[in-house]
């Protein structure tokens, strides 16, 4: 029982420092959204968020406890093999201390994109921070002001006042994007059309890797 607890408190304590994450997946694919779209780029998908969304599509993220510590040097050995855009997502990526993650990445040469609600301390080096704030649990304030694109997931019209809300928060040099919820997207797209044909600082982001049956 003592062995089992010190091993615990080992990890814990490699997790807090970054040089553990609770991996929940890694794989090779398509970004399918925001300005990278297109891009073959290799993803990283940490365990872990308290943000709760309904309509999250990988609820299987959320317990950290489900995805056991991966050395983070090893994370990033298997990255190097794939591709030179690296986009970490979850979960909520920012729960943990990205400092040590994205400093082995820019060692290897590799651009960094995080995608994350904000809603903790923006940790590590980012050459790209998509930013999608959520009502829950909005973002810290230091965020708005080095988040390169604002993504707002429209699941009803009132998600358009929060657009709004929280684009006045963002820099002047940050994109702005409207993205339907998924299982929304018939109902919300032609409103979210009408909205950016009326306020064309936005524009339409769509999960196009759901149209191309990619992960």
């Amino acid at each position: 029982m003592y062995l089992c607890k010190l091993m615990n408190d080992v990890l814990k304590k490699l997790v807090d420092k970054g040089e553990m994450l609770p991996l929940m997946e890694e794989f090779y694919t398509i970004q399918g959204e925001g300005y990278y779209k297109g891009t073959a780029a290799y993803f990283i998908r940490i365990g872990g968020c308290d943000v709760g969304c309904h309509w999250c599509d990988v609820k299987e993220s959320w317990n950290a406890d489900l995805h056991p510590p991966t050395e983070t040097a090893k994370i990033v050995e298997n990255a190097r093999k794939y591709s030179d855009t690296i986009v970490v997502t979850g979960g909520e990526p920012l729960t943990w201390d990205m400092t040590v993650l994205t400093t082995q990445l820019k060692e290897a040469g590799l651009k960094t994109h995080i995608e994350t609600s904000g809603a903790y301390k923006l940790t590590g080096q980012w050459d790209w921070i998509c930013l999608s704030p959520k009502k829950i649990k909005k973002p810290t304030e230091a965020i708005y002001k080095v988040a390169d694109e604002l993504k707002i997931i429209v699941y009803n019209k009132d998600d358009l006042r929060f657009a709004e809300e929280q684009a006045s928060k963002v820099n002047k040099d940050c994109i702005l994007y409207l993205q339907p919820e998924w299982s929304k997207r018939d109902k919300v797209i032609p409103f979210i059309v009408d909205y950016v044909m009326e306020n064309p600082k936005w524009k339409v982001s769509l999960q196009t890797h759901k149209y191309l049956n990619i992960p």
